[in-house]
């Protein structure tokens, strides 16, 4: 099997969301200074780069990211094709890409081609409350998609509230259509409401 990593690298001043905060990658110690190691500082928001949002990202009192369910995780995987939708993603966007009828996992290779590489924010592509519903009608258990955020305050808490896993800010470019294996390990934050995570994709 082949791998391919569609998680995005963490690094010093990578663009974020804007208003959250920024990654700032400094060394706490360093051979250059006499110390007897390397060792590096990072400062960051939890939702900076490729991560998993928590129900608790906009649901108080729901589980956190240390509580996330593992089987969405793993497991495979459909990714769709909606380049060619521009603003909302709802329903009949979703269709025209062929979302399945009945599928676990989706993941959404929009036109926010790499957003994190721009230093100043683009026109955010993301679902809307009825594509939210048309991925529940499907049995969605995870969905990831390559913007910043996988859409709208409706849509995350349509999804959350039905312990759907977010997964946003994947790397998708170059990745075609199609059925792949998925591999997305988070980390384990206790109290947090998301958790960087590095996501592979697996195809024969």
């Amino acid at each position: 099997m082949r791998l391919i990593d569609v998680s995005v690298p963490l690094r010093h001043g990578m663009p974020t969301t804007p208003g959250e905060p920024v990654v700032a990658l400094t060394l706490a110690h360093s051979l250059a200074a006499g110390d007897v190691a390397n060792v590096s500082r990072i400062d960051m928001g939890c939702h900076s780069g490729t991560h998993v949002d928590a129900p608790l990202h906009v649901l108080d009192g729901e589980p956190d990211a240390d509580d996330l369910p593992l089987d969405p995780l793993i497991g495979s995987a459909r990714v769709l094709d909606l380049t060619a939708a521009s603003g909302t993603l709802d329903g009949a966007a979703l269709d025209k890409a062929r979302l399945p009828r009945h599928v676990e996992r989706v993941l959404l290779r929009t036109r926010s081609e790499r957003p994190w590489d721009h230093p100043e924010p683009e026109p955010s592509v993301g679902l809307d409350e009825d594509g939210a519903r048309r991925l529940l009608a499907a049995g969605v258990r995870l969905v990831g998609i390559d913007d910043l955020s996988v859409g709208d305050i409706a849509a995350h808490r349509l999804l959350l509230r039905q312990q759907v896993v977010v997964l946003e800010g994947l790397d998708l470019c170059g990745v075609a259509p199609g059925r792949y294996e998925l591999l997305c390990l988070p980390l384990r934050i206790e109290g947090s409401d998301a958790a960087p995570a590095r996501v592979l994709l697996g195809i024969d």
